[in-house]
């Protein structure tokens, strides 16, 4: 076998530990899940109206808030996941058992590659539960065939850029804590985007703050495949960004994973 072939076949058995992991601890798994959907049931079930009316023709008049809403959802939905990795990663650092796989003839690459596919699974599953919710909230995406299987490809390529980097916050903390901390910076940032209100509608500092950060141009992108809505250079930018975040986070969780620890 080759040295490819021998990374494929250890990362194929350390994505099924993972999948062992989260079907015998379900309620980690569940939380990445529901919070998502939570949000998605706030901001569409008890203030939707309110911020529709408020936003007049930031939104589309043939769509409601729902429409302008899930695509934010969807990107807090592979943040949400990207957290739960981070965590997971941090126990296996906490519990030996790194250390020991350190030791062990297997491709070191392996041990971060499944994690990272097992946090690509959860966040696919959780995109479908979103976009289920928001169907049954009356969302109504215009999207060709096409169209979705470009969103499904830009969120595919987000929720791997962020569990890279989450990765590399599980491997960075010291405890599970620590981690879960460090993964709220990019469970927060979509709050200051575009996900719920339109940049041009916040005070100067923060819309420019709103405009210029990684995931307005990927939400942009995804409501413009979804929902009809210009694009402009945004896909580019989203992109770009995606590309950008999953290197860092590889050669960083790469360099953190080779370096020895006390």
């Amino acid at each position: 076998m080759t040295t490819l072939s021998y990374a494929v076949r250890d990362s194929a058995i350390m994505l099924r530990r993972d999948i062992r992991h989260a079907l015998r601890y379900p309620l980690m798994s569940l939380g990445s899940v529901i919070v998502p959907v939570l949000f998605l049931l706030l901001f569409a079930g008890v203030f939707g109206r309110t911020l529709r009316a408020g936003l007049g023709a930031a939104v589309p008049a043939s769509g409601g808030y729902v429409d302008y809403l899930t695509p934010g959802i969807l990107v807090m939905t592979a943040c949400s996941s990207a957290e739960t990795t981070a965590v997971n990663m941090s126990m296996d650092m906490t519990e030996g058992i790194i250390a020991r796989f350190r030791t062990m003839a297997i491709s070191r690459t392996s041990v971060l590659t499944g994690q990272v596919l097992g946090g690509l699974i959860r966040a696919m599953i959780s995109a479908i539960l979103v976009v289920a919710v928001a169907l049954a909230l009356g969302c109504r995406p215009t999207a060709t065939a096409i169209e979705w299987a470009g969103a499904t490809a830009l969120f595919a390529l987000l929720a791997l850029a962020v569990t890279w980097l989450t990765v590399s916050f599980g491997l960075l903390a010291r405890t599970p804590a620590g981690a879960n901390s460090l993964s709220l910076l990019i469970v927060v940032a979509p709050f200051v985007s575009s996900a719920f209100v339109p940049a041009a509608t916040m005070p100067a500092g923060v819309a420019w703050f709103a405009r210029n950060q990684p995931f307005t141009p990927i939400i942009q992108t995804l409501r413009g495949l979804l929902t009809g809505t210009a694009i402009g250079h945004d896909a580019i930018l989203a992109v770009a960004w995606s590309a950008a975040i999953a290197v860092a986070g590889y050669l960083w969780a790469r360099s953190l994973y080779n370096r020895n620890r006390a």
